[in-house]
């Protein structure tokens, strides 16, 4: 679906690029989850995928990015975004209205889809997020957990081969933040959507992810399975990449010969590894 080959883009008003060097393949249909420290270079590498680099930030762009055979430098952004959607982080940024139906009547609209369709799709969308009973709210009544499933449901509802995602779950509750990622695993597999999502929050992506990409100082230092790359906690921590105390411990119980099971990925994982440990 999406194939990066030797991609390194310095902004216009940047002396050093951001991203240096990224080959990755992503599969179709495939749950991604891009994490590093601030700054490292992982919502450029997005922005790539979605055309907002070259088409909305100039630059000097080497390598190649192509998105289902397209290459993103020589597409339109418009053909680009039938795509791939996007939500950023800020959603009150991304609103342009102020009732839930209309929000997502807008992009159907705008996009052409024909007028015997859109109610369908508008149905579907909101019914996909988990939030039929929100079709006349008014948007600003509504929670920011509500708000961010609404500026999902308006993308989903142009029906994207590719979702990408700049931290949905920001500002969001640990409880809110497995809802919206219970919502989108299921959706991609409902789908077959390819889902990749920017977060820093390393436990969430390596409970839902297919593939766990690690950006440090611009280049890629992981692109495995989350449980072969939580293996290196110690090393991610150096990073600025915080993984759960319990992976950490377990990993750290492991290196001293005293646990020989497959990584914990969570508390819940790591209390019955003890169990086994200790009995």
């Amino acid at each position: 679906m999406i194939d990066i080959k030797d991609f390194t883009f310095t902004y216009r008003e940047s002396s050093e690029p951001v991203v240096k060097d990224i080959n990755l393949a992503i599969p179709d249909g495939a749950f991604v989850g891009i994490t590093g420290a601030a700054g490292s270079g992982k919502s450029t590498l997005t922005y790539a995928m979605n055309g907002i680099i070259p088409h909305c930030y100039p630059g000097d762009f080497y390598g190649s990015v192509q998105v289902e055979g397209m290459d993103t430098c020589e597409t339109e952004l418009t053909d680009l975004s039938r795509v791939v959607g996007s939500v950023c982080q800020d959603i009150d940024s991304q609103i342009v209205t102020s009732i839930v139906e209309d929000e997502i009547l807008y992009g159907l609209e705008n996009f052409g889809v024909p007028h015997d369709q859109i109610e369908a799709r508008l149905v579907e969308a909101l019914t996909d997020m988990g939030i039929a009973d929100l079709r006349n709210r008014v948007i600003d009544s509504l929670s920011g957990g509500q708000k961010q499933k609404v500026a999902i449901a308006s993308v989903l509802a142009l029906k994207p081969r590719v979702l990408v995602l700049d931290e949905p779950t920001a500002e969001l509750d640990p409880a809110s933040s497995i809802g919206v990622f219970d919502l989108l695993a299921r959706y991609a597999h409902e789908h077959g959507t390819t889902i990749i999502v920017v977060e820093q929050k390393i436990a969430l992506l390596s409970r839902y992810a297919d593939l766990l990409v690690i950006v440090d100082e611009g280049r890629i230092r992981f692109a495995d399975e989350p449980a072969r790359v939580l293996e290196h906690s110690d090393e991610l921590l150096e990073i600025g990449v915080n993984c759960p105390r319990s992976t950490t411990l377990m990993n750290r119980l492991a290196k001293s010969g005293l646990y020989a099971g497959p990584v914990c990925r969570n508390v819940e994982e790591a209390c019955n590894a003890l169990e086994e440990v200790l009995a």
